[in-house]
């Protein structure tokens, strides 16, 4: 499932892997040390070091420093030797995006490793890299074999989650961040915490796959501002260890944004105080809610609460059934809710504000898709009433679609009033109308084949911001009804890009950049909800889901061919491995 964070006993010492010399054949230095003059310069200077290595060693976070003062500096611990000698480049999915090289010997997990922070802002991510690879943390200064976190002051990153456009600085938002690897010291200087999070996951994950790292200098930050996982829980319930599991797997992976679909015509998935006659089971309480959302802000990842409204409100219109909307045979409409009636925009508003605030993070979604009014023939004679109001409220040139925009209009509001960012599908944004979509939203683009189909480039030309949820490639529907079919992996790492936002055809690229499409999620949604265990649905998403995230992070093609990307991914143990893979270190 997921790596569990216990405390265990620490491990043995792993020694470094010889790469081209045995640990015991004389080095350049060792030749010149049998000289007299040469060998008292070499002890001048291992006395200096031990000196610097005693300096500090009161720390007061007890077990790790007693230690420092005996840290032996890099030259004497044995490893690959010699200035002709460079490492390999780091094993991290997503891949880093600039990497260069230095000579030495790198950096091992050894018996004096320590997870080394002054700043108090960054001691979870200390104590949880401190967790994962069985050591201490401490307080600095940082020696030989440490492991250091800080933050760059003169980061010009504003903390909103932006990016800026310079990978190469690291400078680029609080996502950023630089990793250097010398003289048997690993220093990561993120723009924010998120970004010394994420630095944290590639020395885990090289860590885990070489077992060492190399000397050398990532500087790294993220493609697209937002980086996902959408989970349809309410035709499907997961149990809450499950979607803890997702969301240490998707840490790893440096993805950030977890939606989770609460309500649809099965079921409604989460309690409740405002409407519990709404509630299903089983279903999860607001304190395993909770504890979903510590654990995924622990790993940077804003949970995004999804309503939909007006359509997928089958769960609602049971325990409210005059809420449901009728054709002029008196036909119901799945799950479609009468928008004529202010009882309706009531009870939405009552739960969107209930979780609102339960719902910590800056986004929430309100839907807006497959409403059944708009999917008839004619909606305008299938639904009389409905046009009728629509006529009455905006004038005789108004139907149905300015009456369903205006009641997404009004949900978006209420998240507004509620300080979130409302996020919305595709297909609750009508073609022209009386009624005007509001600002601001975000446009969660999925399908090309709704009621009045649009391309994206018409939302990107109004000025929309658009998230890539292109169901061609990330939706991954159990039982496959409808001619989907499960994606893969490789389909997603050779084909898909955030700018594939509707069929297999990239949108033009001057409208692709990440500051018009945001980035994407992959989406599991619960059509046939028992054609799949959980267990099978994590084995089903493990490598499109790493797919995805290597495409929202690192731009352009990937270098690595796709069996050895599915080679790495199982290398890095994006959701189980917590140790190396090689047993010589």
């Amino acid at each position: 499932m997921g790596r569990t964070r216990k405390n265990s006993s620490p491990l043995p010492v792993l020694p470094f892997r010889s790469r081209g010399r045995h640990p015991g054949t004389p080095s350049a230095s060792g030749r010149a040390a049998r000289r007299p003059a040469a060998r008292l310069a070499v002890a001048l200077t291992a006395l200096a070091l031990l000196a610097t290595a005693g300096c500090g060693s009161g720390d007061d976070d007890g077990g790790a420093g007693g230690n420092a003062s005996k840290t032996p500096e890099a030259s004497k611990v044995p490893g690959p030797k010699g200035p002709d000698r460079t490492g390999p480049a780091p094993s991290a999915v997503p891949a880093v995006r600039h990497w260069k090289a230095e000579r030495g010997p790198g950096w091992q997990r050894t018996k004096y490793t320590r997870v080394v922070t002054d700043d108090r802002a960054l001691r979870d991510e200390a104590e949880l890299l401190a967790e994962e690879l069985k050591v201490p943390v401490a307080k600095g200064p940082a020696h030989a074999w440490d492991i250091e976190l800080k933050r760059d002051a003169g980061n010009s990153g504003n903390g909103d989650g932006k990016n800026g456009k310079n990978g190469k600085d690291g400078k680029g938002g609080k996502e950023s961040y630089e990793l250097t690897s010398r003289k048997g010291r690993i220093t990561i200087t993120g723009g924010g915490d998120a970004g010394v999070f994420y630095g944290t996951r590639t020395l885990l994950q090289t860590y885990r796959d070489q077992g060492r790292f190399a000397d050398g200098t990532v500087r790294d930050e993220p493609d697209r501002p937002q980086r996902g996982f959408m989970l349809d829980i309410a035709r499907k319930h997961y149990p809450a260890e499950w979607i803890e599991a997702r969301i240490r797997e998707m840490g790893d992976l440096k993805l950030n944004q977890l939606q989770l679909h609460l309500s649809d015509d099965q079921a409604f998935r989460i309690e409740s105080s405002t409407h519990p006659e709404v509630v299903s089971d089983p279903h999860l309480t607001k304190k395993q809610v909770r504890r979903i959302i510590e654990l995924a802000e622990s790993r940077h990842i804003t949970v995004v609460p999804e309503i939909d409204s007006p359509g997928h409100l089958g769960a609602v219109i049971k325990a409210h059934p005059d809420l449901q909307l009728t054709s002029a045979s008196g036909k119901p409409a799945q799950g479609a809710v009468d928008i004529s009636d202010p009882k309706a925009a009531k009870i939405v508003d009552d739960l969107l504000g209930e979780y609102a605030d339960l719902f910590p993070g800056r986004y929430a979604h309100a839907g807006g898709d497959e409403y059944q009014a708009l999917m008839a023939d004619d909606p305008e004679a299938t639904y009389p009433g409905l046009a009728k109001k629509a006529r009455d409220k905006y004038g005789k040139d108004a139907g149905i679609q300015d009456l369903a925009t205006d009641w997404l209009n009004d949900r978006a509001a209420t998240l507004r009033k509620h300080g979130k960012m409302p996020q919305v599908w595709n297909d609750g944004m009508h073609r022209k109308g009386v009624v005007k979509p509001s600002r601001h939203r975000e446009v969660a683009y999925w399908t090309g084949t709704e009621y009045g189909e649009r391309e994206p480039q018409e939302y990107l030309k109004e000025g929309w911001k658009m998230l890539n949820m292109n169901d061609e490639y990330l939706y991954y529907v159990l039982g496959q009804p409808n001619q989907f079919e499960y994606p893969t992996g490789e389909r997603i790492y050779k084909e898909w890009t955030p700018a594939v936002v509707r069929g297999k055809k990239p949108v033009p690229a001057k409208d692709a950049g990440p500051d018009r499409i945001l980035g994407g999620r992959f989406a599991v949604w619960g059509d046939i909800a028992n054609a799949q265990t959980p267990e099978q649905v994590a084995d089903g998403i493990r490598l499109p889901l790493a797919a995805t995230a290597q495409k929202l992070w690192y731009p352009g093609r990937p270098k690595p061919s796709w069996p050895a990307f599915r080679k790495l991914v199982d290398g890095v143990g994006t959701s189980q491995k917590a140790e190396p893979t090689q047993s010589g270190g």
